[in-house]
Formats: C-alpha cells, sequence, structure tokens
C-alpha cells in the first residue's frame, strides 16, 4: 500500500470518528474549501456546494438525525495524483450502506470533495454462516 492510500485511508477513518462521535468541528474541517463539493445521502436529493452540504451534516449529526452508531468496513483506497476515493461499507443500526467517499489534496491534507452512501440489502450467509 502506498502512502498516499494510508493518507486517504486516514482522512477516511477521521470521517467516520467524525460521523460517530457527532463532531460537527471535525466534519466540517474534512470538507474541501477550494474544491466544489457535493453529498448524496441516503434518500435525500443531491447537494452541491459546501455551504449546503456542511449544513447537511450539521442537520444530521446536531438536529437528531445521526445513528447511534456508525462504522467503515472493508475500505478500499484508490489515488490518482491528487485525488483518491475510498469504498466501502458503512455498518448503521439495522442496515448496511455502500459509500463512496472522495478526497481531494489541498495544501498538505486530503479534504473529502464527495459523499455518497446507498442502502444494500443484507449480506446473504456463506457455506460456513459468514457473510459472503
Amino acid at each position: 500500500m502506498s502512502r498516499h492510500e494510508r493518507d486517504i485511508l486516514a482522512a477516511n477513518e477521521a470521517f467516520y470518528a467524525a460521523f460517530a462521535h457527532k463532531d460537527m468541528a471535525a466534519m466540517e474541517s474534512l470538507w474541501a474549501r477550494e474544491t466544489p463539493v457535493a453529498c448524496l445521502h441516503p434518500g435525500w436529493e443531491a447537494l452541491a456546494g459546501r455551504e449546503r452540504v456542511v449544513e447537511s451534516w450539521r442537520r444530521i449529526l446536531l438536529g437528531g438525525g445521526a445513528p447511534d452508531s456508525v462504522r467503515c468496513q472493508r475500505p478500499i483506497a484508490h489515488v490518482i495524483g491528487d485525488v483518491g476515493w475510498v469504498i466501502c461499507e458503512e455498518i448503521l443500526p439495522g442496515g448496511r450502506l455502500a459509500a463512496t467517499n472522495l478526497f481531494v489534496r489541498e495544501g498538505a491534507a486530503w479534504r473529502m470533495a464527495h459523499h455518497q452512501a446507498s442502502p444494500i440489502p443484507p449480506a446473504e450467509p456463506g457455506p460456513e454462516g459468514l457473510p459472503n
């Protein structure tokens, strides 16, 4: 794994830590300032622009809409130049979401430019009773 892939995974972990701890200051600091941003929350209309995206997270984290727990599972990072993305599963009470998190390098930091999460069906048990 490259250093940039590790850095992208660390930025992704910071996103899920801010989400899990309902830390609005950390969430706001993760989003890009120089790059256009967008977000597709499950069941919401597409949001474009930093102000709308950050406000959506404020509503979720501080308005009582955040799940009691959220964690990232099976993250896979990809990097091309100053752009990287993570594909992962979000594990929430009562379900799973497939998520894509796009990051861009702004100065020395990787900042989030896009987040999209969509429901996925429950995993079917494999031969040993474990999810496939």
